[in-house]
């Protein structure tokens, strides 16, 4: 069987109104048990409830919470048969630092990565989308140029390889940090996804639904970057950066790194 899909949301998505990007997680899930885990969150009050209603009447079979308050629980036999059975796995927002360091290399990554493997479903918001890349951003000054030195990344959980993912992006101006996360390592995409919009990967591709849009910054070309030469706090320089914006019913090829236009019209 091959790995499930990856539905990589970039935050604040609608969960009452058109539901676009939940209608699509329920469609996946197909009526089987969906694990909302709001292991990110330092306070997680809320953010079940406000999904409970989100997916409402969206035909999810079984919604339940996954939720560590400190590494020691992801040894607990009785937390961990909250993922038995699942059909999906969504990582809520909050602090994605806190999502990786909790549960990397447990018995809870472990499940997840079943689950995908046997062709379940995970997705992620905000920082439950950051977590998916290989190597994650973790903190760096939006709505700016990228100064050097101005970037804090960490691994993630790897589901997505060669990329690394950004959240909020236009709303909160994060283009400089991606084009730094980049020039430190022009061997992956960068990817910024907008609120309420997300990218639909599966079979080394994905698609766009959703309100905004999604970035794809390529720095396989570039031909001068000052990230390594400079003095810290001085702005990034960067020649020869390819980028693509594709909104939804909008495709890439992330094996030949090339976008294809959507029909006009598509919804989202």
């Amino acid at each position: 069987m091959s790995q499930g899909p990856l539905i990589v949301i970039g935050g604040h998505e609608d969960k009452e109104e058109r539901r676009v990007i939940l209608k699509e997680v329920a469609r996946r899930v197909d009526g089987g048990k969906l694990v909302v885990a709001t292991v990110a969150s330092h306070k997680p009050e809320g953010y079940f409830e406000s999904y409970l209603k989100g997916f409402e009447k969206l035909g999810v079979g079984e919604l339940v919470e996954l939720y560590v308050h400190d590494r020691a629980e992801t040894h607990d036999p009785e937390l961990l048969k909250v993922l038995d059975g699942a059909a999906g796995i969504f990582f809520t927002g909050g602090d994605q630092l806190r999502l990786s360091s909790q549960i990397g290399d447990t018995e809870i990554e472990r499940r997840v990565r079943a689950v995908w493997d046997e062709g379940g479903l995970i997705a992620g918001t905000s920082a439950g989308a950051s977590v998916m890349s290989e190597t994650m951003l973790v903190s760096g000054a939006s709505g700016e140029s990228h100064r050097i030195g101005d970037l804090r990344m960490a691994p993630g959980l790897g589901l997505m390889r060669d990329a690394i993912i950004d959240q909020h992006f236009a709303e909160r101006g994060r283009f400089g940090r991606l084009l730094g996360a980049v020039a430190h390592n022009p061997r992956v995409l960068g990817i910024g996804v907008d609120e309420d919009t997300a990218m639909v990967v599966e079979n080394g591709a994905f698609s766009v639904i959703g309100s905004g849009a999604v970035y794809v910054v390529n720095g396989e070309e570039v031909s001068h970057s000052n990230i390594a030469e400079e003095r810290r706090e001085r702005p990034l320089s960067m020649f020869d950066v390819r980028m693509h914006v594709l909104s939804s019913g909008d495709s890439f090829d992330l094996k030949t790194r090339t976008p294809t236009a959507g029909r006009f019209g598509s919804a989202g």
